[in-house]
């Protein structure tokens, strides 16, 4: 739904503070957050995963936002210094780093509540009329502003985001929850083995897509009272929620596509097939998610590179081209064949080699005669002539990749280190 009167929205919009969640460890991603946290992950050519909530915002006109950071967090400092501070303060606009920090407690969070119990005085602070708080993990687009008005006219003191998902892959993966007729959440369980179908789509269950809007008092109070209790975990899905659906009104805002009849595009990334897959969308002929979209675009910091460039067009056995593929600033693909991939900045593939779905991150130096096939090549590799990847199994469990459970291989620099390639 979207309000008819935008001011309205604005307005609405104005007085709402974002708080992102961006301290997960994402260690089903495996060695691709060996050194930095999930919402720091390259995504999509250019992007960081955390770009799309945060790109969420500004496009919602939420413009008051707070990223909670913790887990190997240098990367993700970095890049939202570089790419997210050009807010204009004067007119109240911020993107404000909020680093766990021990004010309330001697351990650093404990969990998603915890995280905003130790920023309280951030939040009242800036005393805005409603929090949402977000995921900083998941890949999607989405205008807050109709999740915040349905949660000012229905008179709820919290609203849970949530998308139409497949039982079977929501069980043990995702929070679900149970609602009425009129979206009033009755049950909410977190990651339950046999989640509550839809009545209407008994295939399908309501997942928690981890986004939240609460009024204020009403949130300071809950974060009070879940501080005090010595049983919680400290975490919304466990325990907030859980504690306030009986005695308040709790509301689910359905995400939908524009049309209202089918799930919209939503990625949790959060292993490497997924990762690898949600890459793979991007370079459909009609992706699901339009990062091409003009009247919503994705926000990000990249350097300044020069054209992709492709050479040796005319040699027989050796031109550089990529077909059905997805090509970064500061690439060279140099008589080589690029096809069902996506490459991102400053990539450079030598002449003879092949790259077929696989997606390859920034700075990566692909030799000559190297085949690549369903991989992720992760940034700054050196990729030596000659080597297969994803050819042959045995020889990448014997030089050391990992392979995940759908067959992608996954090849960092450092198990590039102990690899003899002689």
């Amino acid at each position: 739904m979207i309000h008819s009167n935008s001011r309205y929205v604005s307005q609405i919009t104005r007085d709402t503070l974002a708080l992102i969640l961006a301290g997960g460890k994402g260690s089903r991603l495996c060695e691709l957050t060996q050194y930095q946290a999930k919402p720091a992950i390259h995504f999509g050519g250019k992007f960081r995963v955390i770009d799309f909530p945060l790109s969420n915002c500004i496009n919602s006109g939420i413009r008051q936002i707070g990223v909670m950071t913790q887990y190997k967090a240098y990367s993700l400092i970095r890049h939202l210094s570089r790419g997210w501070g050009h807010l204009n303060r004067d007119l109240g606009e911020y993107v404000e780093l909020l680093p766990a920090s021990q004010q309330y407690s001697p351990s650093w969070y404990e969990g998603t509540a915890d995280a905003l119990y130790q920023n309280i005085e951030f939040i009242r602070e800036h005393s805005p009329k409603y929090v949402v708080v977000l995921a900083g993990d998941h890949i999607y687009k989405m205008d807050y502003g109709d999740m915040l008005v349905q949660h000012v006219e229905s008179g709820a003191d919290m609203t849970i985001s949530c998308i139409e998902m497949p039982v079977r892959e929501a069980a043990g993966s995702f929070g679900v929850m149970c609602v009425d007729k009129h979206n009033r959440i009755t049950n909410f369980h977190e990651k339950p083995d046999n989640p509550c179908p839809l009545k209407d789509k008994p295939e399908y269950t309501l997942a928690s897509m981890g986004n939240y809007v609460f009024n204020t008092e009403f949130l300071i109070q809950q974060l009070l009272a879940d501080a005090k209790n010595p049983d919680s975990q400290h975490d919304f899905g466990r325990d907030i929620i859980p504690a306030v659906i009986d005695n308040n009104q709790v509301l689910a805002f359905r995400f939908l596509s524009v049309d209202g009849n089918a799930a919209p595009y939503w990625r949790d990334v959060g292993t490497l097939d997924a990762f690898w897959q949600a890459n793979m969308d991007l370079v459909a002929v009609t992706p699901e998610l339009n990062i091409y979209d003009q009247d919503w675009p994705i926000w990000t910091h990249q350097k300044q590179s020069p054209p992709a460039k492709f050479i040796f067009n005319d040699d027989d056995g050796r031109r550089g081209y990529a077909v059905d593929s997805t090509v970064s600033g500061g690439c060279i693909i140099s008589g080589a064949k690029i096809s069902q991939s996506l490459l991102f900045s400053d990539v450079h593939v030598h002449s003879y080699s092949s790259i077929e779905q696989s997606v390859v991150l920034p700075q990566v130096n692909i030799a000559k005669n190297v085949n690549i096939k369903r991989a992720i090549i992760d940034a700054g590799c050196q990729i030596p002539a000659g080597m297969n990847i994803g050819i042959n199994k045995a020889d990448d469990i014997a030089r050391g990749f990992r392979i995940s459970q759908n067959g992608i291989v996954l090849v960092t620099k450092d198990m590039l280190s102990s690899v003899d390639y002689k």
